[in-house]
């Protein structure tokens, strides 16, 4: 019958010991049967059978039972060297135990709780490492490192892979549905899923030198600059459009606001008017009408307006000489 130890490889020094003394007792057991039953064949013979004059052996060697000669010398022998197989095993078992730390509660670094596992130090997992649940030490941080990546897999009740989180050496790689980061009260901070991307916090800062880039539309409640800083919108090779169903309000409260353009500024109201309001409305480059005759400019003028909508200047008199500088408007 093999012996198998806690690894469940056979024991070879308890696997020899016991063909050993099987071999004993069943060599004993045969020379004792065979004395025995002669023995008793030879008085049965002689008691039974009359006119017959058997010479009986003597006492001491009909009664006496026993392992003599070589076979007790052998017996001896394989006495002795069981007793040597089992301290050479002894030996070993206490050796082996010293060296893997084993005791009641664990082995080496790794205790048996009654949450769990709990392992100290630093361990190293040659193969996937399956667990319900992995936390550190309140006084300490939880640190995962490989020379590769570190692979998080979550996986249904079939065995699929619902989530996967790899940590490489370039990039950091998320697999799964929705990517969910939330604050300490529960709050989510920024979800990702295959419609659309939320952040959840009260300002989104780009500190970029290059600023933010957006390959389609942002749909947003407020456009604001850090403060003392510039606010700029820019579609290098495209337009700029800013649609609002209730209203598009644009306020620098401690600067200028310019709109520069190499083509055409339009400035349209389909229901409403066109209101400037200011202290000062300045147009400094404006045309000024020509007329046929030359005229005495005192320095002051007019604002004309064309058929087409076009603005000119004339010089001012003591009536309108919108018609008189009008070739412009040809």
């Amino acid at each position: 019958m093999r012996k198998r130890n806690e690894k469940g490889r056979v024991d070879l020094p308890l696997v020899i010991h016991s063909i050993i003394l099987q071999a004993l007792l069943r060599c004993t057991q045969e020379v004792l049967s065979a004395k025995i039953i002669n023995q008793m064949v030879r008085e049965q013979y002689t008691t039974t059978t009359p006119g017959t004059s058997l010479e009986r052996p003597k006492n001491e060697y009909v009664y006496k039972i026993g392992i003599y000669g070589w076979r007790k010398r052998c017996l001896y022998l394989f006495v002795l060297l069981l007793l040597i197989i089992l301290v050479v095993n002894f030996s070993l078992t206490i050796w082996i135990l010293k060296v893997m730390w084993f005791s009641p509660t664990g082995m080496g670094h790794l205790r048996v709780t009654k949450e769990g596992l709990r392992l100290e130090g630093e361990s190293e997992f040659l193969f996937p490492l399956y667990a319900k649940e992995i936390h550190s030490r309140v006084d300490s941080s939880l640190l995962l490192q490989s020379t590769h990546n570190v692979t998080v897999n979550a996986r249904n009740s079939n065995g699929e892979v619902t989530g996967r989180l790899n940590v490489g050496p370039k990039m950091v790689e998320f697999h799964g549905q929705q990517f969910q980061i939330n604050s300490k009260d529960g709050k989510p901070l920024f979800t990702v899923d295959e419609n659309e991307v939320v952040i959840g916090t009260d300002k989104l800062r780009v500190t970029g030198p290059e600023g933010a880039l957006f390959e389609h539309s942002v749909e947003t409640p407020l456009v604001k600059a850090e403060a003392f800083k510039q606010l700029r919108l820019e579609s290098p090779t495209r337009s700029l459009s800013m649609d609002a169903p209730r209203g598009i309000n644009i306020k620098a409260q401690a600067g200028n606001i310019e709109a520069l353009s190499q083509m055409d500024i339009k400035l349209q109201s389909s229901d409403g008017v066109l209101l400037l309001d200011a202290e000062t409305v300045r147009l400094p480059k404006l045309p000024e009408g020509t007329r046929g005759g030359s005229g005495i400019s005192q320095g002051l003028y007019e604002i004309c307006v064309c058929p087409d909508g076009k603005l000119y200047l004339s010089v001012a008199g003591v009536g309108s000489t919108c018609q008189e500088y009008s070739r412009v408007c040809q």
